[in-house]
């Protein structure tokens, strides 16, 4: 017997309230200083008379990060609306708050607000959406949350998924749930797909063709503002001519391998600093405990602590500085790819100019990486034994960092235009005829 989406959606409504205390226990731990749980529950203050929102989902801090051109954007193309942000993790909340300097219960000073979004109960999602009355509601990429769905085609807000993209391993999870898939993609407006492979998974699961379309990938609309490049310019000035490289948005299994890679570099480029950043913030103190393990002196920049000539590592244990602390480097690593992550965005130090070095895993950035892969912008190892050797002969090869920065630069400026497509498709539902 086929289940029909329905009976999908209470079925997985069911299996949700059933698994609710290891969700309150997530929850719990995913929380900033002052703001109230209850927004968990869609119990967030109720949206005031005449407010417009657009509603923005974003999962996570990378999300957020990937996410900034788009923010911009809708600010601008829409100065009238208040750009509401949630996100699910306490980093992305971060995040948020520091783009848009948010103070209190979600209210910022400017045009932008964050929350936290609610858990997917039926319950918890109608309230949230009643209250906030969004007049359009944006999901960032793959979050496709069901009842949230349900509650804004119940209260006939319009719904874009943007940047959509499904890996092939998500593809395979989630074709596992396909009548719950299309009831949820079944109540989606727009879906702006970054690939056509992505767009072709999508429609597989059951988004209807005539309402998606192929606009390319939002991270390649990735802007670096002056700050930021005057940062990195400080920092570089600071560290002066020794050999620096970046490993950025690391994970647990994959700073070992990078701190061992680093040992080896050392052998052969004895003043070579790693700037290593960790993706999560709470493990900052455990990659600081590792590195002294592995006998490398640390800095840590938390603790305004200055990597001198002594020192072989710099801990970048600060939230929102990994696109200065890339741009300061002459060469840069991006993480979750030695591990079964996916990889992470392989075009943020490839737009500053930095030569970009990938492992293996990059199941989340297939699409990217093979553009970089075709401009010959992207050097792939296999293990942190090979990133050595790598690094080892990038160091001492000057022209090639040259060659590879600026085919790094020019893959980046090449496929720019996604935002404008995506923001034409956004206006269609925003401002219909």
């Amino acid at each position: 017997m086929r289940c029909s989406p329905a009976w999908a959606r209470r079925a997985y409504s069911a299996a949700l309230y059933l698994l609710a205390p290891l969700a309150w226990k997530r929850v719990w731990r995913e929380q900033l200083p002052g703001r109230p749980r209850r927004e968990r529950l869609g119990l967030v203050s109720p949206a005031s008379d005449g407010e417009r929102i657009i509603w923005l989902h974003c999962a996570s801090v990378g999300e957020v990060q990937a996410a900034r051109p788009l923010i911009k954007a809708l600010g601008e193309r829409w100065p009238g609306h208040c750009l509401v942000i949630t996100t699910m993790t306490a980093t992305g909340a971060q995040r948020v708050l520091a783009l848009s300097e948010t103070s209190g219960e979600g209210k910022a000073s400017g045009e932008v607000s964050h929350h936290f979004v609610p858990l997917d109960f039926p319950g918890a999602a109608r309230r949230f959406v009643t209250r906030l009355r969004p007049e359009l509601a944006i999901f960032f990429e793959t979050e496709l949350w069901p009842n949230l769905l349900a509650a804004c085609d119940r209260a006939k807000v319009p719904v874009a998924v943007v940047n959509g993209r499904l890996s092939p391993r998500a593809f395979r999870g989630y074709r596992r749930l396909k009548p719950l898939m299309r009831d949820a993609l079944g109540r989606v407006s727009w879906l702006a797909a970054k690939s056509a492979e992505d767009a072709e998974r999508f429609r597989a699961l059951g988004m209807p063709a005539e309402r998606s379309a192929v606009v390319g990938s939002l991270k390649f609309d990735l802007a670096v503002d002056d700050e930021t490049r005057e940062a990195s310019e400080r920092l570089r000035a600071r560290l002066g001519r020794r050999p620096v490289w970046v490993a950025g948005s690391t994970h647990p299994g994959e700073d070992e391998q990078l701190l061992a890679a680093h040992a080896r570099l050392r052998a052969t480029v004895p003043r070579a600093l790693l700037v290593l950043v960790p993706r999560h913030p709470q493990r900052f103190a455990a990659v600081a405990e590792l590195c002294a393990r592995a006998g490398l002196s640390v800095a840590r920049r938390s603790r305004d602590e200055w990597p001198g000539d002594e020192a072989a590592v710099y801990l970048g244990d600060t939230m929102g500085e990994l696109l200065a602390l890339y741009g300061a480097a002459d060469l840069a690593f991006v993480g979750g790819s030695l591990v079964p992550i996916g990889g992470h965005n392989l075009l943020e130090p490839a737009a500053l100019g930095v030569p970009v070095l990938t492992g293996p895993e990059l199941a989340n950035f297939l699409d990217v990486a093979e553009t970089l892969r075709k401009a010959e912008a992207l050097v792939e190892v296999a293990d942190g034994e090979a990133l050595s050797d790598a690094l080892g002969r990038l160091f001492d090869d000057e022209s090639e960092r040259r060659r590879l920065a600026a085919a790094g630069r020019g893959v980046v400026a090449a496929n720019r235009g996604a935002l404008e497509r995506t923001l034409a498709g956004l206006a269609r539902l925003l401002e219909p005829e």
